[in-house]
Formats: structure tokens, sequence, C-alpha cells
């Protein structure tokens, strides 16, 4: 029985303290009927140190994804779905172990610990284990693109964990790639950004592959090698659209 059977068997010995300990122990009090779960103050604690592990990493994830969620101001329904999606496809939670983090998740959202907080515990747990502390990072940007763009307040918190992990420059940005690979360049191509409007971009497109349509650069005389640069221009702003076109799910 692992650190959640505990909780549900009202045999939790308590053991993460913290800030996140204070969410945990909110979240079971929402959940569950604290009546059945048992409080050990003795200096043995009834979670193992794995235990105490997995539910440090279970409400540290949920808790992070909280206040990264909230960052840019509004927690969008994309936000929501790539959270539910990693309760249930990635986690495989059972419904009663995913109540328990969605709960972990709205209180952390009201905390008044910060971000930079919950990363710092979590770093202390797993600072020895650096593949646990890429996940996490994997988890904030999966989560964080999910709307379809990297909000500079949210990049901002990812890069506080960065640095709080102690990732460098270089491991951040492999890790950033998996689900971040520099689409703004994209908008940039097409001479726009991620906050236009859908008509804006269409007509941004329009104007560009005018311009550099293969007939209109040949019926101006250019010499060879601006041609040849227009040609790859035209080809650029083609994959640009397309794939911002697909990202937005455009028609």
């Amino acid at each position: 029985m692992g650190w959640f059977g505990k909780i549900v068997g009202g045999t939790l010995g308590f053991a993460i303290g913290g800030p996140l300990g204070a969410i945990a122990g909110a979240a079971l009090g929402h959940t569950f009927d604290v009546s059945r779960v048992q409080y050990y103050e003795d200096e043995t604690p009834r979670l193992s140190y794995q235990e105490q592990a997995q539910m440090t990493f279970f409400v540290g994830a949920f808790s992070m994804l909280a206040k990264l969620s909230r960052a840019d101001g509004r927690i969008s329904p994309e936000e929501i779905r790539a959270v539910s999606d990693f309760m249930k496809h990635d986690l495989n939670l059972s419904p009663e172990t995913e109540m328990f983090a969605t709960q972990v998740f709205n209180n952390a959202i009201d905390s008044p610990n910060s971000f930079q907080d919950f990363a710092t515990q979590f770093y202390y747990q797993f600072q020895h284990q650096p593949q646990l502390l890429d996940l996490m990072m994997d988890i904030l940007l999966r989560v964080s693109v999910a709307d379809g763009t990297l909000s500079e307040s949210e990049e901002r918190l990812i890069n506080s964990a960065a640095k709080i992990f102690k990732f460098s420059e270089k491991r951040y940005k492999e890790v950033k790639s998996r689900y971040a690979p520099d689409f703004e360049k994209y908008y940039a191509i097409l001479d726009t950004d991620s906050s236009a409007s859908d008509e804006e971009i269409k007509k941004k497109y329009r104007k560009l592959a005018k311009e550099y349509h293969p007939d209109t650069i040949a019926s101006k005389g250019l010499p060879e090698e601006f041609t040849n640069f227009a040609h790859e221009k035209f080809r650029e702003i083609q994959e640009a659209y397309e794939f911002v076109k697909q990202k937005r799910g455009m028609n």
C-alpha cells in the first residue's frame, strides 16, 4: 500500500512539512473525512522515506502547476484540460486520487506561498534525483504551452524553477524544445505575434504571400541572389502559416 492508500486507510503519518505540507493537509481535509485519519507525532512516521517522496512529488507537481496556470492572470480551458490529461493519462489516477489532486491544485491557487516556495521544497527533496527534476520541468512546460503560447509571465516562473533546480541554460533549452520549439518564430515570419487574431494573421499571410510569390518577384527584375532568397522566404511563409493554422485550429 502506497502513501495514498495510507491516507484512504486512515493510518497516515503526516511527515511532509513546509508549504507543500500545508497544501497537502488542507487538501486532505477537503477531500476526505479527516476524522478517519490518525496523525502521528512520534519520531517514526508511518510513511516510509519513499512514500514521503512520492507524496512530495505528487503535491509539489499539482501545486506548481496551479501557480503556473494562474501566472498570466487566468486559467484557460486548455490548461485545465492539460492538467486533467496529465492526471488521467500520465499518472492513471483513480477517481479518488484525481479528486485529491484537484483539491491540491485548487488550494495551491490561492495559497499565500509562491511558486518559488513550492519549487524550492521540491528541489530539496529531489536534488539528488535529476531525472525527477527533469520530469517536473517537462510537466511545467507541457501545461504552459497547452493554450498555444508560452507567455512571458509563465516563462518567468519556469525560468525561476530552472534556476532553483540548478539547470544550465543549455539544459533548460533542451527541455523547452520538446514542447515549445521556438514556435514564436513562426509568428515572427508572418510579421505578427501570438496575440494577433486569426483574421490579422490571415491578412498578414495574404500580404506576404503576394509580396514574395515567385511570379511577383520575377516581375521585379531583381538580382538572382535576391530571387533565390525570396523563393526561400516564400517557402518559409507557407510553412509558418501552416504551422500557425494547425496550432490554432484555423480554417
